[in-house]
């Protein structure tokens, strides 16, 4: 096989949003597993890290963007082996603002243009892109980081929602266009995970107010909605992901795995 049970040394990957939060927590662990790291993000400028990371500057909404990224990785290792299509915003908002106190958290058009752009469009466009290099050297990996509201729905987070829904959609389609040339198309659905930088003041006070609560009251026993009793960590999403990008995962694909603690609507 190869040097580590994974066998990913030497994979070349790219990993969208992946400056901060759970994407910076998945590249690192790929980069930890000998893969060659990418970091696409709209946050950073173009260059080699200490850490070893590769920063490309990308935004995903843009296909000129999106496919210049995609070739300054070509130029710089000759392939892509692995896009974990990380990227995405939520930004809480209500379908209507019932009580009229904060207009600014009812769904505007705006608001919803934005996270379809970033959260849809942006999967596609990457994926698009990068699959017409795997379909050159037939094989590779798309791993979608969808989320556990795109399954169930969440109060407060409807557009979210659905955008992550519409990115599960995504894998199993791909999964059946592209299987056919040895590229698999994979996603996973965290639930609640730990807290990141990302989870800022503004986010909270708006998540709060669409669900009728302070943002005190924001905090949870998860003993009561997560059998395992517990958020998830980061780390756990990003060893399954390398798990996934790896071959000791080559017979799934077209699927969605939770990471959810056995949190469902049940």
């Amino acid at each position: 096989m190869s040097e580590s049970w994974l066998g990913l040394e030497g994979k070349v990957a790219i990993v969208t949003g992946g400056a901060s939060g759970i994407g910076l927590t998945i590249a690192g662990e790929l980069l930890r597993n000998g893969a060659k790291v990418v970091i696409s993000d709209v946050n950073v400028e173009d260059g080699l890290q200490e850490d070893g990371f590769y920063l490309l500057k990308c935004d995903v909404t843009k296909k000129e963007s999106v496919d210049n990224m995609v070739a300054k990785t070509l130029e710089l290792f000759g392939t892509v082996d692995i896009l974990v299509n990380n990227a995405g915003i939520n930004l809480p908002r209500l379908l209507v603002d019932v009580k009229g106190e904060r207009p600014e958290y009812e769904l505007s058009e705006k608001d919803f243009d934005f996270m379809v752009a970033v959260n849809q469009k942006g999967p596609f466009l990457c994926a698009q892109a990068v699959a017409k290099e795997m379909l050159k050297q037939n094989k590779g990996v798309i791993i979608n980081v969808a989320s556990e509201a795109g399954q169930e729905g969440s109060a407060g987070q409807s557009c979210y929602s659905a955008t992550k829904g519409a990115v599960i959609s995504f894998t199993r389609a791909w999964a059946k266009e592209l299987g056919k040339y040895n590229i698999r198309v994979v996603a996973i659905a965290p639930g609640i995970m730990e807290a990141t930088g990302l989870r800022t003041e503004v986010y909270n006070e708006a998540l709060a107010y669409t669900r009728g609560v302070t943002v005190d009251g924001l905090a949870t026993d998860y003993s009561k909605s997560i059998p395992l009793a517990r958020e998830g960590k980061l780390y756990e999403a990003a060893e399954l992901v390398s798990y996934l990008a790896s071959d000791r995962s080559s017979y799934i694909t077209g699927t969605t795995l939770n990471i959810s603690g056995g949190k469902s609507r049940g």
